[in-house]
């Protein structure tokens, strides 16, 4: 058997192998000491021969998921490897395989992921100073790609996209400045390969398989090499770590970093978008003020509207619009979000099912989400907005796959697939036919009890079962002188003894083999069920995406009227002029009215540059940063906390807020203050809102000074 272990551990090197023996996963050598130190369990030994001891460690089968997520939250990998052959049947050592291997980029379990943020597998490459980017969340099946100009570009859009696991070429050194500078800021899983598996050919042709397509001309990929690289390594990678079917990705989606509003990774850890500064936390950030989705799929479209700001007016205000229809209409908003409340994570049902992680409950649920969609549709009623009309028409009402999981599946359906009492009685007749023979069987097995004590006179006769044995008549030592003739010994213990009868034997056979054949069958069933399913993958993903916006925009017009946000205009002029404007989590989080609200006129004649003073606590940095964030909202599509706002296009917010040592690249808090002030003076535009709070305090108070004013006198002009 270890030698068995030892040929599976040594493809896996660098993974935490779980390896099924008995009722246990166990672990071994260098893998028993890591887990039993991470899961707090009993490191012990096993004998190997000659006296050798091999350190081990080992978690229950049936519990094993609680303990690989832990593993996979320590920044391991973990591949689960299980017994391929029925251990009856086996010859010798029983057969065991991977059956599939974990990463922090690849789950799919519902208890390792947040219900309200994408979970992400991103890989990077590079070729003459460009990078590529590209990234999959395997629970959902979004699939997205770009390029960016320099390291800098590349590390603001991973931090906005925030990865837990991270591919990359062996030719990027894992001690390069850029993977110190990814793992300082996003701390992802970084895994390096092979160069040869971004080669562009192969990865061409991977991607072509995915998607059955003779071209990728029609994702936009044409000349894209460094997109290509990335998204046909991901698919390459998903399939080595056993994820064979991926039929619920989407096609790649080829995007501009320029599409959205630049935010660099400075100014959104500045500003607080969607984690603190302090600890990290979501209350006391601007998702924290915003999202008040009711789905886990319309948490994470808001989270993803929060980072990428729109810099398309016409898409800007196609939001803007349905926020104000919800709001005009306050009765319709409440009932959609009434409705909304029924429907369960579509998206990641989808995921699970196509990856064959999927079971009965998953098929419930998804069930129960689509009986729920017509009352989304009917809810909305008239409302005339296009794109929430739009999004009505995607919410498909699927009578025939709700219909088909209600005949197939019980509701009180198990997790397992492999215990039965999956699939409804009528359902299958060739299942109720075996069912009966042992229902039958299970029916004369009680009647046995009651005629044997009948017969023998001992009234303390048992018929018991269990998985060694199978059925036995259990007679106490107290009683044996009355043991019929026919009773044939079957276990002595030191209470009691175990018998059987040949017609005992014969109805087992019949009862257990009865049972298997159900249970194998209801398995089969349950998987043609699956798959039929799965025929409508791409309905079920519009659906699941249309109901992700109206939820999110449902949302951002509750805290609209909560909160009295006014509907902001946003237009191409260089005008920012926002009356009676208020910090949106600084009021939410020292209540209603205490808030001071504040004026902000910004424009490219006479308002170019403004200045701020006052004493310490007086609201300066509360002030500036206000100023980012009501901008931020209104290109988002949100109403903004204010009397009126109009705010013409910003193509980037730059901010230079705070600063301290970064240690691990040696630079000084005057260092560190300086790079950030270079990077807004070479990449500023015409349009790009610059937030800087006390620039040049790293230093002594003359040449703070004259650095600031340097600054702004280069800004201005």
């Amino acid at each position: 058997m270890m030698r068995q272990y030892r040929t599976i551990k040594e493809t896996l090197p660098d993974t935490v192998l779980l390896f099924r023996l008995g009722d246990f996963y166990e672990m071994f050598f260098e893998d028993a000491k890591k887990a039993s130190a991470i899961l707090n369990i009993a490191l012990t030994a096993r004998e190997s021969g000659k006296g050798n001891k091999v350190p081990m460690c080992g978690v229950p089968y049936h519990a094993a998921e609680g303990y690989i997520a832990r593993l996979i939250k320590s920044g391991n990998k973990v591949a689960v490897c299980d017994q391929t052959e029925d251990p009856k049947l086996a010859k010798g050592i029983v057969r065991r395989g991977v059956t599939r291997i974990i990463t922090p980029g690849t789950v799919l379990d519902s208890a390792l992921l947040s219900d309200k943020a994408h979970n992400y597998l991103a890989a990077i490459d590079s070729a003459g100073g460009r990078y590529g980017l590209s990234y999959i969340d395997i629970s959902t099946g979004e699939f997205r790609s770009t390029q960016a100009a320099d390291e800098r570009e590349l590390v603001s859009e991973i931090i906005r996209v925030r990865p837990a696991e991270i591919v990359a070429p062996l030719k990027i050194p894992a001690d390069s400045a850029l993977i110190q500078r990814i793992k300082a800021a996003a701390n992802p899983l970084v895994n390096f390969i092979d160069d040869w598996q971004f080669d562009p050919d192969p990865c061409a042709t991977a991607l072509k398989g995915q998607f059955k397509v003779a071209s990728l001309d029609g994702f936009g990929l044409r000349g894209q090499t460094l997109s290509v690289t990335t998204a046909g390594a991901l698919i390459a990678y998903l399939k080595n770590n056993l994820y064979e079917s991926l039929g619920h990705l989407r096609p790649v989606h080829l995007y501009s970093i320029s599409g959205y509003m630049v935010l660099d990774a400075v100014s959104q850890r500045n500003l607080e978008l969607v984690s603190t500064i302090r600890d990290g936390a979501r209350e006391g950030t601007l998702l924290g003020v915003l999202d008040r989705t009711v789905t886990p799929m319309g948490g994470r479209t808001i989270k993803d509207w929060i980072a990428s700001p729109l810099v398309d007016i016409p898409k800007i205000r196609e939001r803007l619009d349905c926020v104000e229809a919800f709001v005009d209409s306050k009765d319709v908003m409440h009932r959609v979000r009434e409705s909304l409340h029924d429907i369960r994570d579509i998206e990641r049902i989808v995921g699970r099912l196509n990856c064959g992680a999927g079971n009965p409950r998953d098929l419930i649920a998804l069930k129960t989400s689509l009986k729920a969609v017509p009352s989304v549709r009917a809810a909305l009623g008239e409302i005339a907005s296009p794109l929430i009309r739009a999004l009505a028409e995607d919410c498909e009402d699927m009578a025939d796959i709700v219909s088909l999981i209600e005949r197939a599946i019980r509701d009180d359906a198990p997790v397992s697939i492999r215990e039965g009492s999956i699939v409804k009685e009528g359902f299958s007749r060739q299942l109720d036919e075996i069912r009966s023979v042992y229902t039958t069987g299970r029916g004369w097995i009680a009647e046995l009890q009651n005629r044997e004590i009948e017969r023998t006179g001992v009234k303390s006769l048992k018929v018991r079962y269990n998985k060694v044995f199978g059925y036995y008549i259990e007679l106490s030592n107290a009683k044996l002188q009355s043991v019929p003739a026919d009773y044939i010994r079957k276990q002595t213990l030191v209470n009691c003894e175990r018998f059987v009868t040949e017609e005992l034997k014969v109805y087992e056979s019949k009862v257990l083999g009865a049972e298997e054949r159900a249970n194998a069958l209801e398995a089969d069933l349950f998987a043609q069920v699956r798959d039929e399913v799965l025929l409508e993958t791409a309905r079920l993903q519009k659906i699941a995406r249309a109901l992700a916006i109206l939820d999110a925009l449902a949302s951002m017009a509750l805290v609209s009227v909560s909160q009295n946000y006014v509907r902001p205009d946003v237009n191409d002029s260089d005008l920012i002029d926002i009356r009676g404007g208020r910090h949106p989590v600084v009021e939410t989080l020292i209540g209603a009215n205490a808030f001071v609200p504040n004026d902000l006129l910004l424009d490219m004649s006479e308002n170019q540059l403004l200045i701020i003073t006052g004493p310490n606590m007086a609201g300066k940095s509360t002030y500036i940063r206000q100023a980012a964030l009501l901008v931020l909202m209104a290109q988002m599509g949100s109403f903004v906390p204010a009397e009126s706002a109009r705010v013409g296009l910003v193509d980037r917010i730059f901010t230079r807020v705070g600063a301290s040592d970064d240690i691990a690249s040696g630079q000084s808090t005057f260092m560190v203050e300086m790079t950030e002030t270079a990077n807004i003076i070479n990449n500023a535009t015409r349009r790009s809102l610059i937030i800087l709070d006390e620039i040049g305090r790293g230093t002594s108070t003359f040449d703070g000074l004259s650095i600031a004013w340097a600054m702004c006198e280069y800004l201005h002009n």
